[in-house]
């Protein structure tokens, strides 16, 4: 079984970054607790999409086999193997234009 390594610098925080927008989350320290936040996007924090075990190859996109599915990836739950892990901010199909809601295109105005 692989483990995740979560690396410190020397004063002691945590290599993390948001899982949405990729800020980070050095003022935290793991185990997240189910109410902790980003400060920068305000988005729950103890999600699957920060785990460990989030795997979308595996089934309910979970590695632990014994875990209960989560619906949503995204929002906080109650999962006992949650497991904060590195690397877990991905820019989704162009950041920025997705969450405006498509690609910007320049229209011509008339005077």
């Amino acid at each position: 079984m692989q483990t995740a390594l979560v690396t410190r610098d020397p004063v002691g925080s945590t290599n993390l970054n948001c899982w949405k927008c990729g800020a980070p989350l050095a003022h935290l320290d793991p185990p997240f607790a189910r109410t902790d936040e980003c400060r920068a996007c305000r988005a729950e924090l103890h999600v699957c999409r920060l785990c460990r075990f989030y795997d979308t190859s595996k089934a309910k996109h979970c590695a632990e086999p014994v875990a209960d599915e989560v619906q949503n990836k995204e929002r906080a739950n109650f999962c006992g193997y949650f497991e904060a892990a590195p690397g877990r901010f991905r820019l989704r199909g162009g950041g920025r234009e997705e969450r405006a809601g498509g690609p910007v295109r320049a229209q011509k105005v008339n005077p």
